[in-house]
């Protein structure tokens, strides 16, 4: 098979070894093939059926199923806008019409330059902080119209603001991914972990009220 010279079997081996079922690594490997493609590619899928020893159907369900992983390419900095019902009241339809405008761009779309797409989505279970938006999958709590676009402007110019919880930078999408597939970047403890507002009822509860 002609597969992706990029894709490191070495890599991947040593994640398919983490599990006591191979088939288990499905997830984590997809999410290599997108820290080195910026998408889920077909030569992709095929070397992970042939080193799984699956078929490629298998591995296709799971890459259409969850939506993190990207049949197409997506931007630099994948920006996500939580329409979910709190986040929606508390602004989130607004901000993701008003990216929408800003950027020229629909839902799915990619900006011209590459450096941003965009996305509708689900609840971050980070209601506490509404209305979220996430760029590749790290948080901004409490955005603004205003502020979600400083978070799009930044990035197109390659200096987006850092993360309100979180690493003290934004890494790319690809950077992301390949922490999603367990390819440590040393940047787990930096930054805020868990902020006021989820660690409020720890507190109330160790004071006994």
């Amino acid at each position: 098979m002609a597969a992706d010279q990029r894709l490191n079997q070495e890599v991947m081996q040593s994640i398919i070894k983490r599990y006591p079922r191979s088939r288990s690594a499905i997830m984590p490997l997809l999410h290599y093939v997108q820290s080195i493609s910026g998408y889920v590619t077909n030569d992709g899928i095929e070397l992970i059926s042939e080193l799984l020893e699956i078929e490629t159907a298998e591995v296709s369900a799971v890459a259409t199923f969850y939506t993190q992983y990207k049949r197409k390419p997506v931007g630099e900095y994948h920006v996500g806008v939580c329409t979910n019902t709190l986040c929606a009241v508390m602004g989130g339809d607004a901000i993701f019409a008003a990216l929408k405008e800003h950027l020229d761009i629909e839902n799915d779309g990619v900006t011209a330059d590459g450096k941003v797409s965009l996305e509708h989505i689900e609840c971050n279970a980070a209601c506490d902080y509404a209305p979220v938006v996430m760029a590749n999958w790290e948080f901004y709590d409490n955005q603004t119209v205003e502020s979600a676009k400083s978070l799009v402007d930044g990035a197109r110019s390659g200096n987006p603001p850092a993360p309100t919880r979180g690493p003290n930078r934004l890494v790319t999408y690809k950077e992301a991914s390949a922490v999603l597939a367990g390819l440590d970047d040393g940047l787990a403890r930096e930054g805020v972990q868990a902020g006021g507002p989820t660690l409020l009822g720890l507190k109330l509860s160790k004071e006994g009220k």
